[in-house]
C-alpha cells in the first residue's frame, strides 16, 4: 500500500494524460479554461497532467504530515522540482520543463550520494539501510556508487526517451519504463547484496 502512496504523483499524471488524450475537446477546453492564452489541442493532455502532478505531490506531503507530523526531505524536494518544472511547463506551455523534471530529480540524487560521500565522508546509503543490514565497509562504498551512478543514467536515459520518441512514449516510459528500471535495480542489486550477507554471517 506504501508503494501505491509513493507512486501517486506518477499514477495521477500518467492517468490524466491517457484521459486527457482520449477526450481531446473537453482536455483543451479544460486546459484552456485553467491557465487561459493560446493553447494548442495537442498541448492540453501534458498541461493537465503536469497540473495534476503538482497537486498530487502537495495532497502526499499534506497527508503525511497530518499522520506524522513530519515530512521527510525527500518529498520536499520533490515537491519543491516539480513546482519548479511543472510550474514553468503550465506558465510557458511548454512541455519541455516537465521531461526534464526526473532527470532533475535522479540527478539530485546522484549527486548528492557521491558529494556526500567525496565531500563529506558520508555514505548516505548507509545510513540509510546499516540498521536492517550488515554489510563490509567496501561493499557499502559500492553500494553508495551503484546507486549515484544509476540515478545518473536514468537521467541521461529520460533525456534520451524524451527527445528522441513521441510524448506519448515519453509519459508510458515514465510510468513503467523508469518503475521497471528501478525494480530491476533493487531486484539485481539484492541478489548482490544477499552473497555478501552470507559472507559476513559465515
Amino acid at each position: 500500500m506504501k508503494i501505491l502512496f509513493d507512486l501517486l504523483p506518477v499514477i495521477l499524471f500518467f492517468a490524466a494524460y491517457k484521459l486527457g488524450g482520449a477526450n481531446p475537446d473537453a482536455a483543451h477546453a479544460l486546459a484552456s479554461g485553467w491557465l487561459g492564452g493560446d493553447i494548442a489541442p495537442s498541448q492540453a493532455p501534458i498541461l493537465i497532467a503536469t497540473f495534476v502532478a503538482i497537486v498530487a505531490t502537495g495532497l502526499q506531503i499534506a497527508l503525511v504530515w497530518l499522520r506524522h507530523r513530519k515530512v521527510d526531505n525527500m518529498l520536499w524536494v520533490s515537491l519543491g522540482i516539480i513546482v519548479v518544472f511543472g510550474g514553468a511547463t503550465l506558465f510557458f506551455h511548454n512541455p519541455t520543463f516537465i521531461k526534464w523534471k526526473p532527470t532533475a530529480l535522479y540527478w539530485l540524487f546522484g549527486f548528492v550520494l557521491l558529494g556526500s560521500a567525496l565531500i563529506l565522508k558520508r555514505n548516505l546509503i548507509r545510513k540509510m539501510l546499516e540498521a536492517q543490514i550488515q554489510l563490509p565497509d567496501q561493499v557499502w562504498g559500492r553500494l553508495n556508487a551503484a546507486w549515484a551512478c544509476f540515478f545518473v543514467a536514468m537521467g541521461l536515459l529520460n533525456l534520451y526517451v524524451a527527445y528522441n520518441f513521441s510524448e506519448e512514449a515519453w509519459v508510458n516510459f515514465k510510468m513503467f519504463g523508469g518503475l521497471g528500471l528501478m525494480l530491476a535495480f533493487v531486484l539485481a542489486q539484492g541478489f548482490y547484496l544477499s552473497r555478501h550477507m552470507e559472507e559476513e554471517t559465515n
